[in-house]
């Protein structure tokens, strides 16, 4: 479970997130849902620990992100904007470097890494450097990478940025693989059709704040719009920033 209680952070003068609230269960698929500036990278950096909050608190299951944030680290998954390979590795040299710095013993980290190449069907790729990869197999060694650990808590950051049609199907159907296998998933978007196909619950942010929550029926319903566009533009009072 991730939960946050007043999340603020600014930059200089600007106020990038005001007050974010929010709880993503075990077993579900959260969505940030926001324009581009809506503060959704930034929400996402203090619950993986990256930023300290000027103000609010936030969980990665009882591990406090700034109090205990080495235990709310090792609890958590994180798939970021850039995937950070090392390109000069395979994606299982990539996997097995991420694993040895969770302190995994050899025999462990040997065994993970098949599993995770197998579950993401990465036999085709895993022995190639990274370097050339597709943007489709960069997103599958950072996930393996993330999920390495074996965290219950992910997050990932527009994930299915730059992806094709077919690389963006075969995510959905890994992050719903996680969501049946128990796993806290948290993900920000601004990409509505994945938003609504994939999400329990939304949280819909506008200029730092949350402006709306529920599942994406419950925001149709409460908006009287048929679509989750119409929906999301009622929330927010603008069309700026959609993507």
């Amino acid at each position: 479970m991730i939960s946050a209680q007043g999340l603020a952070k600014s930059f200089g003068g600007v106020r990038a997130v005001r007050a974010v609230t929010l709880r993503a269960e075990d077993g579900a698929i959260t969505g940030l849902l926001g324009p581009n500036g809506a503060g959704k990278s930034t929400t996402l950096r203090m619950l993986c620990t990256v930023l300290a909050p000027d103000a609010g608190e936030a969980w990665i299951d009882a591990a406090h992100t700034v109090r205990d944030s080495l235990e709310a680290r090792r609890r958590l998954g994180m798939l970021t904007h850039d995937s950070g390979l090392y390109p000069h590795l395979t994606a299982r040299e990539n996997i097995l470097y991420f694993a040895q710095l969770h302190g995994m013993g050899r025999a462990a980290r040997e065994r993970r890494a098949d599993e995770l190449i197998e579950w993401l069907e990465m036999g085709g790729f895993a022995g190639r450097r990274a370097k050339g990869y597709s943007q489709g197999q960069r997103i599958k060694t950072a996930l393996a990478r993330a999920l390495v650990h074996s965290p219950r808590n992910v997050l990932l950051d527009e994930p299915t940025n730059g992806l094709d049609v077919m690389a963006v199907r075969n995510l959905r159907v890994l992050l719903q693989r996680l969501r049946a296998a128990g796993h806290c998933v948290l993900f920000s978007s601004h990409v509505m059709q994945e938003v609504s196909g994939l999400c329990d619950v939304v949280f819909v942010l506008a200029r730092g704040e949350v402006v709306a929550q529920g599942t994406p029926d419950a925001l149709r319903a409460a908006t009287g719009c048929a679509s989750l566009e119409d929906a999301f533009v009622k929330l927010i009072g603008t069309d700026e920033g959609l993507g």
